[in-house]
């Protein structure tokens, strides 16, 4: 099985996640750690515990809102990184991690299309492009600490590059597909990851991510 497979909705993570969504990879250690069946709001209130997610609105109802909204785009964005090793199935009251992923996957993603679409498009989360990407900035921030890195050490570009193994002609799609590869391959909750090798990849990510060319459009 080839995640190549998957291009309609892998055109979509791309298109759809101009913002890439650092809750991702805490998510991933969360449901590593205690691999059960999970329910949206718990895993947000497991992530407000981490002091990764804080009050996001004023309004009680609109806080709840922006939160399950983001802990839904990060299921989904990492269900299509994981594939095609691991199966995230991401329903809002059954949320888990198989390492056996279905054989007609395809048409179990397809039962939750609908859903996807609209979580992985920002549209939806009702602010501004710039208020987005300033709130994922300081996501970014605290999940560094998180990770032990309380600051980040901006490397140039051709190092950070370097770090992920591409070419200075590299793509906008060629560096955020290595980001993830790498993300995978190092996280250190996942089996022959590295701590020290992944605060280098994000590092290299943060150098790459606030380049306008390495924004897809």
């Amino acid at each position: 099985m080839d995640v190549v497979k998957y291009t309609p909705l892998t055109d979509l993570l791309y298109k759809a996640n101009s913002h890439d969504n650092p809750l991702t990879w805490p998510l991933l250690s969360l449901l590593k750690e205690k691999p059960q069946h999970w329910k949206v709001h718990y895993l947000f209130i497991e992530l407000k515990k981490k002091g990764l997610l804080g009050q996001l609105d004023e309004d009680e109802n609109k806080d709840l809102f922006k939160c399950n909204f983001l802990t839904m785009n990060a299921l989904f964005q990492l269900q299509i990184t994981l594939l095609p090793n691991e199966w995230l199935q991401v329903q809002s009251m059954d949320i888990f991690l198989s390492p056996h992923v279905p054989q007609q996957v395809e048409v179990e993603l397809s039962y939750d299309s609908s859903l996807r679409d609209y979580y992985l498009d920002w549209n939806n989360y009702d602010t501004s492009g710039d208020l987005i990407k300033e709130m994922l900035e300081s996501f970014w921030n605290k999940y560094n600490n998180y990770i032990g890195d309380d600051r980040v050490i901006l490397v140039g570009r051709e190092q950070a590059l370097k770090v992920f193994g591409l070419e200075s002609d590299a793509t906008a799609k060629e560096i955020r597909r290595r980001w993830r590869q790498l993300a995978l391959k190092l996280h250190p909750d996942r089996e022959g990851g590295n701590s020290e090798l992944f605060r280098q990849a994000c590092n290299a990510w943060q150098t790459l991510r606030l380049e306008p060319e390495s924004i897809p459009a």
